[in-house]
This record gives C-alpha cells, sequence and structure tokens, in this order.
C-alpha cells in the first residue's frame, strides 16, 4: 500500500499539475519523532512552500519543535517556534518565522499530504513554518459530490480513487496549500494521533520533530 500510494500521488502530479518528471525530480525530507520517521516529497508545482520549507530545513528551524495540535481522524500539525521551549499545557499555534508565504493552493488532501495552516486572512496565504499532515479517512462519493456542490470544485476519477481508497479532508480543499506527501512511514501519523490530548488537542507527553533533507 505504501508503494502504491507513492505511485498514486506520482500519477496524481502528472495528470493533474502538469509535472514532467516524477522520478528524481523532488525535494525529499525525514520528519523523525519518537514514534517512527516519516520521509516526504516536496511537490514543484507549490516552489515557494517547497524552497521556504527546504530553507527553515536547512536552518534547522524545526528541530525540537512539537506537534502541539493532534486530533485523530483528520491531522497532524506543528511548526510553532513558541513550542520548542512551552510550558505544558501552554496553548500553542500563534508563532512563526514573521511572514507569509502566498497561496499555492491545487492539490487535494490526500492521507499524508503535508500542507500549510493559516490564519484567516482573505488571500489564504501560508503560516511562514506551521504545517500539518493529514491523516483523514476514507471518503465516499456521497461526501465527495457534496464538497463538489458546495465548494464548486469537480474532482477527476483519480483523486476520486484516491480519496475513497486511501482517504483524506476533502473538506479542507481550496482552502489550504498542499505541498508534499508522505511517501514512507504513513503509520507514524497513526501513532501521533491516538496519544492523549489535553483540551486544546496537544498532546500532554510532548511530540517532537527533527526535519532534515535526506
Amino acid at each position: 500500500m505504501k508503494k502504491n500510494r507513492y505511485l498514486y500521488g506520482v500519477l496524481f502530479l502528472a495528470m493533474s499539475l502538469s509535472i514532467s518528471s516524477c522520478s528524481d525530480g523532488f525535494e525529499h525530507v525525514i520528519i523523525s519523532t519518537e514514534y517512527g520517521d516519516m520521509e516526504a516529497i516536496l511537490y514543484n508545482s507549490t516552489p515557494q512552500h517547497r524552497d521556504n520549507f527546504i530553507k527553515l530545513v536547512e536552518e534547522s528551524y524545526y528541530d525540537s519543535l512539537l506537534f502541539h495540535r493532534v486530533i485523530e481522524g483528520f491531522m497532524i500539525q506543528g511548526g510553532d517556534p513558541d513550542s520548542r521551549t512551552s510550558a505544558p499545557g501552554m496553548r500553542l499555534g500563534m508563532g512563526g518565522p514573521g511572514y507569509q508565504v502566498p497561496a499555492e493552493i491545487g492539490a487535494p488532501h490526500f492521507r499524508g499530504t503535508l500542507a500549510a495552516a493559516r490564519n484567516n486572512n482573505p488571500q489564504k496565504a501560508s503560516s511562514g513554518s506551521q504545517f500539518y499532515i493529514v491523516q483523514g479517512s476514507p471518503v465516499t462519493d456521497e461526501i465527495l459530490a457534496q464538497i463538489e456542490m458546495a465548494k464548486g470544485v469537480q474532482y477527476n476519477e483519480t483523486q476520486r480513487q484516491l480519496y475513497k481508497e486511501i482517504g483524506g479532508t476533502p473538506q479542507l480543499d481550496g482552502d489550504y496549500t498542499v505541498f508534499g506527501e508522505v511517501i514512507k512511514g504513513l503509520e507514524v501519523i497513526d501513532e501521533i494521533a491516538v496519544v492523549t490530548k489535553d483540551g486544546n488537542n496537544r498532546p500532554v507527553k510532548n511530540v517532537r520533530m527533527f526535519i532534515k533533507k535526506k
């Protein structure tokens, strides 16, 4: 399934985002946690998000930051610099590097995709550092039809197949920039998603990340 997940992702990119090279054409990063490592590719179709993420990784910006917001069946979120030295129970999610990244919205929110968090700015510009990884769940044709009607989007057959087989969070489509996907270590998302959380969905036991280029 993990191999198929990557192949499906490449197929989606080739068909829907006009990426001409799918082999050795991506930046790879390793997201390490105490629950295991996740390897992700960053999409060439979102160059500003890709380049910003790589810049922060090379600066060790993410090292020792927390996955500070975890919702089972939805996503795991991190990248707030305030989380590095935060006290237990402190509410997080407002920190960043002091800038936003212009929206590059296009790719759907399949299970394992990396997407940029943001506030409610009308331009839908992304946080400079905060991101989330989709856990989600399988989606039915009926739900996809409802989302298409509500948001005015149209899913192709490849996208429908992915949502039905591996799942995701299509309710976020069109509102947040998806800029990569986990190609190895999807089970780590599931391990983190079920940890004990407080009332703000912050894990009671800190879940720290360390990110490097592969």
